[in-house]
């Protein structure tokens, strides 16, 4: 699981093109707004009579209030600590997707892996290499099979289980600020946080909304773009996951910053990136966090033939070199390509 703030990986082409224009339809302006949140920035184009700014803020409040782990008066904090065990909404909605893609992917996708990431160094803790002893200690008391959500009560077998959900949770926000805007008549509208990405309908041209795939460019010190491919939707989630941007050396070795839940380690793996298109961006944002950890032969089998779930991967080891990267996608992917 990946737990650390995730680089920019996903650059919508034309938000560009739409922070140019001043465009005027019977459904209202094309409108732009844009800031930071979570320490990375957020890009939203809509076409409306009216601005929503204000109310994209709330919305993102709404979120942080919820779902932040660095807020200590987060619901998810709150329950964390166990003060308290009533998970608003928000939080439902996290747990009922989290366990739904921690079931389809065996495991790989666990939100409650935070202790063994912050032992490693990767959460809100610092640390060495942990021990053996250290790790098997703490797999005791992770696992979502170990919790439950009865009538919006999280319960945990036990007390020292904790969530963090901050791998779904800009998926989730880009959701719910896509929702605000179509409660308030938008249909077009594009919303990008991070990376992540939630839209629908037409972009300004007119068009089906184009977004750029970056190749997986190794930097630790910056985030360097370059397009893989372009592909183009009518709406939905996208997000991409990725370990070439964020890693550790232990040993000598480079350690991906994505734990893997079944073992306490972490994940050492010749997948680069994966990139996930869904009906909406939490889910997107889940499965691409599953791939990570699943790797290539596992991904492509849970989701080769999937007509619901579209997925990229690129990895190490094209054509028998490790210094090549290959390319692999499902049919479902492979249809949103543009040529």
């Amino acid at each position: 699981m990946k737990i650390e703030r995730r680089y920019v990986m996903v650059v919508v082409a034309a938000l560009a093109v739409a922070s140019m224009m001043v465009a005027r339809s019977c459904r209202g302006e094309v409108r732009n707004c844009a800031g930071v949140v979570w320490a990375t920035e957020y890009h939203i184009t809509y076409e409306s009579r009216v601005p929503l700014d204000d109310s994209v803020q709330a919305v993102l409040r709404r979120v942080d209030e919820s779902a932040s782990k660095y807020n200590p008066k987060s619901v998810i904090s709150l329950i964390n600590a166990g003060i308290d065990s009533v998970a608003d909404g928000t939080v439902q909605r996290l747990y009922v997707k989290s366990r739904e893609v921690w079931e389809a992917s065996q495991g790989a996708f666990d939100p409650t892996v935070s202790p063994l990431a912050n032992v490693w160094g990767y959460g809100l803790k610092t640390g060495e290499k942990p021990d053996s002893a250290t790790i098997d200690s703490i797999r005791a008391f992770v696992g979502m099979g170990r919790t439950a959500l009865v009538n919006g009560v999280i319960r945990k077998e036990d007390s020292r289980t904790t969530f963090d959900f901050n791998s779904i949770a800009k998926g989730l926000a880009c959701d719910e600020v896509g929702r605000m805007l179509e409660r308030n008549g938008v249909e077009n509208y594009i919303v990008e946080i991070g990376g992540e990405i939630a839209c629908a309908g037409r972009n300004p041209r007119g068009e089906q909304w184009r977004v750029s795939i970056d190749a997986p460019v190794e930097s630790a010190d910056s985030v360097i773009h370059e397009s893989a491919l372009v592909i183009a939707t009518d709406g939905g989630g996208i997000a991409t996951s990725g370990n070439y941007r964020n890693y550790k050396i232990v040993d000598g070795r480079k350690t991906a910053h994505t734990i893997n839940p079944a073992t306490g380690y972490p994940e050492l793996t010749n997948l680069l990136s994966a990139t996930i298109v869904a009906r909406d961006c939490i889910t997107a944002d889940a499965y691409a966090t599953a791939c990570m950890v699943m790797g290539v032969e596992r991904t492509k089998e849970l989701l080769g033939g999937s007509d619901e779930i579209a997925v990229m991967i690129m990895y190490a080891g094209g054509e028998g070199d490790d210094t090549k990267i290959a390319t692999w996608c499902n049919a479902a992917f492979s249809a949103l390509i543009q040529k």
